[in-house]
Order: C-alpha cells, then sequence, then structure tokens
C-alpha cells in the first residue's frame, strides 16, 4: 500500500527536520506544504529533500492558512496515485509509529476516513477546553458528533481525497473535513493516538481563541 504523509508547515523551522527524519526513517512518501514561512522552514525542507533525493515539497509564497495547505497537499498527494493520504503536523506533536494505526482501518476496507484520538484527559487543560469547544461547535454545525474534532493526524483512502472539498482556511478546516464526512457518507473512525506535549507544541493548533474565532465565522456564514 502506498501511504503518502501530508506534512503542512508554517514557520517550524524548530521541529520540521526531525519530524522529515522521522518520516523517512520509517519509509514514508512525504509533501511538505511550506505555507508561506517567514523564517527558515523552506530552506531546511529544500535542504533535506535534496540530500535524500526523495520527497515532495509544495511553497505557498504567502502564508493562506492551514485549510490551504492540506487542500495543496493532498491534491499533490493524488497525482501520486496513493491508496491512504495521511495529514501529519509539523511541530512534533504526533508519534510516527501512528501513522500504521490510523491507516490500517482504510487499508483494511473498513473506513474511508481515520481521525487519531488524542487522550483529553492527559491534554494540558488550556488545550482541553478549546478542543471541547470545537467538537461541540462541530457536533452543532456540521450535525456529527467526534471525540476528537480537531485532531492533525488524519487518514483518508482515495475515494475519501478525491471527493472531501476544502475551503476553508484557518483551523476552522478540520470541522470542515467531517462535515464533507457526513455530506458525502463516508465512513469515519476515531482510533487512539500518542501526542506529545512540549512548551513548543503547545503553543499550535486549536485553542480557546481559536474556537471563538471559528464559530463567528460560521455564524457570520449562516447569517449571509
Amino acid at each position: 500500500m502506498k501511504i503518502f504523509v501530508v506534512v503542512p508547515a508554517y514557520n517550524e523551522e524548530k521541529t520540521i527536520a526531525k519530524v522529515m527524519e522521522d518520516l523517512f526513517e520509517m519509509g514514508y512518501e512525504i509533501i511538505v506544504v511550506d505555507d508561506g514561512s517567514s523564517d527558515d522552514t523552506y530552506n531546511i525542507v529544500s535542504r533535506i529533500i535534496k540530500e535524500k533525493k526523495h520527497g515532495l515539497l509544495c511553497r505557498h509564497l504567502l502564508n493562506r492558512g492551514l485549510g490551504a495547505a492540506l487542500r495543496t497537499g493532498i491534491e499533490a498527494a493524488l497525482i501520486k496515485d496513493p491508496d491512504v493520504i495521511v495529514t501529519f503536523d509539523a511541530d512534533g506533536q504526533h508519534d510516527p509509529q501512528d501513522i500504521l494505526s490510523v491507516s490500517r482501518p482504510i487499508i483494511n476496507g473498513d473506513s474511508d476516513v481515520v481521525i487519531g484520538e488524542r487522550n483529553f484527559k492527559q491534554m494540558p487543560s488550556s488545550k482541553k477546553f478549546g478542543n471541547e469547544v470545537m467538537n461541540f461547535i462541530t457536533m452543532i454545525f456540521y450535525g456529527i458528533k467526534v471525540k476528537d474534532s480537531q485532531s492533525g493526524l488524519r487518514a483518508f483512502n482515495r475515494k475519501a481525497a478525491e471527493t472531501i472539498i476544502i475551503n476553508a482556511r484557518d483551523y476552522g478546516v478540520s470541522s470542515e473535513i467531517i462535515g464533507e464526512v457526513k455530506r458525502h457518507n463516508l465512513k469515519l473512525v476515531e482510533i487512539p493516538i500518542k501526542t506529545i506535549y512540549t512548551d513548543y507544541s503547545m503553543t499550535k493548533g486549536t485553542n480557546t481563541s481559536e474556537g471563538l474565532k471559528i464559530l463567528a465565522k460560521l455564524i457570520m456564514n449562516i447569517l449571509k
């Protein structure tokens, strides 16, 4: 099975090299999307790909947001004729060992989309509340209840990757993907994963402030 790992990266010069090295070591095909970084992310990724003579680097000249980066990466992966496409954060919070875990239900033909479910009991309180808010927002606006709507570690089969339409540019993309799963009657399962919390990774991802911004955008879209 051909598993392609899409890594959206915005100003991740501190962690991107190790993330890539770990993924290469496990033999995965990697597509990094540099989303208009202003630090050394692009140069680091470019150097590693040249050294390894493997992998693909896509670049947004301007920062367009997580949703746009995922869309670019998934579209690039589809050209490579994948069996599974996995999205993987660049901040070092995911364990590469979990890629096979989230891919297995797709490999076995049991699911179209898999979400890596983080352990909320182990999640720092500042992160836990924001993610619980987004789970609630996802259920209210998209009509589907999941345990971890904002997880960055996901897997898609080819059918799902081709079907799901990503319009959101910000962190709202995570909830949008789940809405697309329901709209297209795709089969979704959640698989427990390990999450690595560091001072650095704690500054990334969904928090209460981001959740409220996404909620405001969803309400504005309804009122239009």
